[in-house]
């Protein structure tokens, strides 16, 4: 369990939800089998309501892994979008390719194979303004870093959702931090104050998971 929600609670909301169809589900026990992190459940079924609600038409995410949460939402919207995903591990982004082309998402999945900074710098110059949703599963120590180029990528009504954010509760209580985490919490920290208390942006945090923020531009058109 994340350590965010009591753990009672996190079982019950768990087996509200049905098990994914394939590929998903051979995705989820690779995951297992092989210790590498994805979106939990109930952050991906928290995923599959955003898309269906939002109905993005491209959309650009920070952290591939194997390719899960790209196909998660790629299946959801019928893949009637297109998804940019960034990530820097060799073996990670052959992964996720080898899952992407073998399930049939190849058209419509791009897999950018480099550090997510650096990725974001170069599209920020090019594609201002063209994400629906933005999706951020990447070093959680650099969230705030990544968040002025997410803002030039979004639309005026666009989207972020950052995962991980209460990162095991730590970023909530000092008492549950661990030294060697002090620098991600603190960098966590300021994320959530920059997105929570610039006033051009609305954002909620919610205690599911690992800690997912949503954030968005108010409007100043009422």
């Amino acid at each position: 369990m994340s350590g965010i929600a009591h753990d009672y609670m996190e079982k019950y909301l768990r087996n509200l939800i049905d098990e994914n169809e394939e590929p998903l589900k051979s995705m989820e026990e690779y995951s297992g089998e092989n210790h590498v992190p994805i979106v939990q459940k109930e952050v991906a079924n928290f995923l599959k309501v955003m898309v269906t609600i939002k109905k993005p038409k491209k959309i650009l995410e920070l952290g591939t892994a194997i390719g899960y949460s790209s196909i998660l939402m790629s299946r959801e919207l019928n893949k009637q979008c297109e998804i940019v995903t960034i990530d820097r591990n060799d073996e990670m982004v052959e992964i996720a390719q080898d899952n992407i082309n073998k399930h049939g998402y190849g058209e419509n999945i791009t897999i950018i194979h480099e550090e997510c900074l650096e990725a974001l710098e170069k599209m920020a110059e090019t594609q201002k303004g063209e994400y629906d949703f933005i999706f951020m599963d990447a070093g959680k120590g650099h969230y705030n870093h990544f968040l002025p180029y997410c803002l030039d990528l979004l639309k005026d009504d666009g989207i972020i959702i950052s995962d991980n954010v209460l990162f095991r509760g730590m970023v909530a209580s000092d008492d549950l931090v661990i030294r060697r985490k002090i620098t991600i919490v603190k960098r966590m920290r300021k994320y959530l104050e920059m997105i929570s208390k610039d006033k051009n942006l609305l954002t909620t945090i919610i205690p599911m998971g690992d800690g997912i923020a949503i954030t968005t531009r108010r409007d100043r058109s009422v």
